[in-house]
């Protein structure tokens, strides 16, 4: 297979939140974040899923969604990427689409210059009945994407997915057949099932694909009584956490550097990609 390895050693950070029902706020949070992340020489930094609002009920999605390519969530983040000269990508916030009643869960990735790089859009859709009671239906408020992403990157090349993609290593192997050469999963992953497949399920997509994963993850408790896992995991190639903030301990950010040629190295020790079959 063709060479997949980073362009260059990159500083990337992975911003964990506890995101609630007040856009301003979110995004005034989630700028101190990043702030914090740039100050100690990150690049490429990731914001978790739902990073601008998590309401009290999943339908209160539908009152902050924004145009494509219009709103105060879109303009943040191309004036922070711009301010700072960074990638940076939003993990996940809400965009109109085709249809009336449901929108679209949809990760951005900024480049050093403010320009929108790619747009992701969720493909798999949450819709599960776990222990105690506790059910989700994100289907019946967001519509799914279609297509895998790889965004172009002075970082490198970005394979794009939120939350619920993890489970799916079939999402994760056919972006890097198109070329990613880090990972990403912006998560607000539950604290039930973070708690028993979170470091689990990034650290296989990690190794299985001879990719660094970028993880982050809503830590706490938010307005809806919701909690979530929150372990934002930066994992190298090896499957090794090399990064990782507290479980559900709140905001913080999670640094550390992705060397390509401990990528190259780990890939030509181990070269799984190379020996696949049909």
């Amino acid at each position: 297979m063709s060479d997949t390895s980073l362009e260059r050693s990159t500083r990337a950070a992975v911003v964990q939140m506890v995101s609630g029902m007040d856009v301003a706020t979110n995004l005034a949070d989630a700028g101190d974040l990043i702030d914090s992340a740039v100050a100690q020489g990150a690049e490429l930094v990731v914001l978790p899923e739902n990073f601008a609002f998590l309401g009290r009920h999943q339908r209160d999605t539908l009152t902050v969604a924004e145009a494509d390519g219009e709103g105060p969530i879109q303009a943040f983040l191309a004036d922070t990427a711009c301010r700072h000269g960074i990638t940076l990508v939003g993990g996940s916030l809400p965009l109109h689409g085709s249809e009336a009643d449901r929108v679209r869960a949809t990760c951005l990735v900024y480049g050093p210059t403010g320009g929108r790089i790619a747009r992701y859009d969720k493909r798999h859709l949450f819709d599960v009945s776990l222990p105690g009671g506790e059910t989700y239906r994100e289907s019946a408020t967001f519509a799914p994407g279609e297509s895998v992403v790889v965004a172009p990157t002075p970082a490198g090349r970005l394979g794009l997915s939120i939350c619920y993609d993890l489970r799916f290593p079939e999402h994760y192997r056919a972006l890097v057949d198109a070329g990613a050469t880090i990972l990403l999963a912006p998560s607000a992953f539950t604290a039930t099932t973070g708690a028993a497949h979170w470091s689990v399920l990034v650290r296989a997509r990690a190794i299985e694909n001879g990719c660094y994963m970028l993880a982050p993850d809503q830590g706490g408790r938010h307005a809806n009584d919701r909690a979530t896992h929150g372990e934002s995991l930066i994992v190298d190639p090896w499957g090794e956490c090399i990064a990782s903030a507290g479980i559900g301990t709140g905001p913080a950010i999670a640094l550390a550097d992705l060397d390509p040629g401990y990528q190259c190295a780990v890939r030509e020790r181990l070269p799984a990609l190379d020996h696949r079959r049909g």
